[in-house]
């Protein structure tokens, strides 16, 4: 990785030719909102959890609906995808964590240690370990390949002052970023579950947290309209990004780290350009807040899923 001297982005990356993005295909379906979308690493396949209790799976070459996976007993907050493609795991205002198999969207295994809704859900990058944060102001590590049913996780992340809103990992997976609602953002170290610091800035509780795949560079989206940068290892705070005129509820990274998508309960979508930290363009077609962002693993696509109960589907003109 190379570092961030000072404020500087523009000397630690590279200039490029954008690319506008225009909506090709609408997803419809779920008959509520829709908090969380994942992509699969091959572009295969996309997920979805909603607020009406179930998670569905599309196949996203044929824009088609594979499974409707219904065991949820209340809202789904969160889902993600396994680096390897095998699996789900989805986090609900029920308290509990499933994972599914994801060819055949059988239940494969619960975990249920949280005390309040999980809200957020990522899974390491080896797919060793799932990581969830929580209404309960834990982050819990729990093991993928053990028994069925756990209720204990492996680990047990204390620190924030409520609740625990949103998670980004580390490449490396030996680091870990949380957003929560006491308008902090925690820095830790994964194994030995121990916070380096707490950074404060956010006027309002942090929704989401992103971490740069190029440089040490980590963004945080918060209620209070506002994007914040920061440097990743030292805690600095670089830039305040202003251009949404709501709650900024999700953001992403592109895979080269030169862009950033925003989503908005101002019903758009940002993107930014890193190195110049300007807007490029708005996307609008969304007629609730977005909800969720995210790219696929080649860049050439982003998803974004809304309060409409639509996910959509954006590509780069000329790539």
């Amino acid at each position: 990785m190379v570092y961030l001297l000072g404020t500087t982005l523009q000397r630690a990356m590279p200039t490029f030719s954008f690319h506008p993005w225009q909506c090709k295909q609408t997803f419809s379906g779920h008959t509520s909102w829709i908090r969380s979308i994942a992509v699969s690493r091959s572009n295969q396949f996309i997920v979805s959890g909603s607020g009406d209790k179930t998670i569905r799976i599309w196949s996203l070459p044929q824009c088609e609906l594979l499974h409707t996976l219904k065991e949820h007993t209340a809202w789904v907050r969160s889902v993600a995808i396994h680096p390897q493609a095998t699996m789900i795991a989805s986090a609900s205002d029920d308290r509990h964590i499933i994972l599914w198999q994801a060819e055949t969207g059988k239940l494969i295994g619960r975990r249920s240690g949280h005390t309040d809704t999980v809200r957020s859900l990522l899974f390491s990058p080896d797919g060793d370990t799932l990581i969830s944060g929580g209404q309960d102001k834990t982050i819990r590590l729990w093991s993928v390949s053990g028994s069925e049913e756990e209720p204990e996780a492996q680990r047990v992340l204390l620190g924030h002052q409520h609740w625990v809103l949103s998670l980004a990992v580390t490449p490396s997976g030996r680091s870990l970023v949380s957003g929560s609602y006491d308008g902090s953002i925690g820095l830790w170290n994964i194994e030995t579950g121990n916070p380096h610091r707490f950074l404060q800035g956010h006027e309002a509780e942090v929704l989401a947290v992103a971490i740069n795949p190029t440089v040490r560079l980590l963004a945080s989206a918060s209620a209070d309209h506002s994007i914040r940068l920061w440097h990743l290892k030292t805690g600095e705070s670089l830039l305040t990004l202003n251009g949404h005129t709501h709650a900024v509820n999700a953001i992403a990274f592109s895979p080269n780290g030169q862009l950033l998508a925003s989503g908005s309960s101002d019903q758009t979508i940002k993107i930014w350009d890193v190195r110049t930290q300007k807007i490029l363009q708005t996307l609008y077609g969304h007629q609730g807040w977005v909800l969720s962002v995210v790219f696929s693993a080649d860049g050439k696509t982003l998803l974004s899923s809304s309060w409409d109960g639509t996910i959509k589907i954006w590509q780069a003109t000329g790539t």
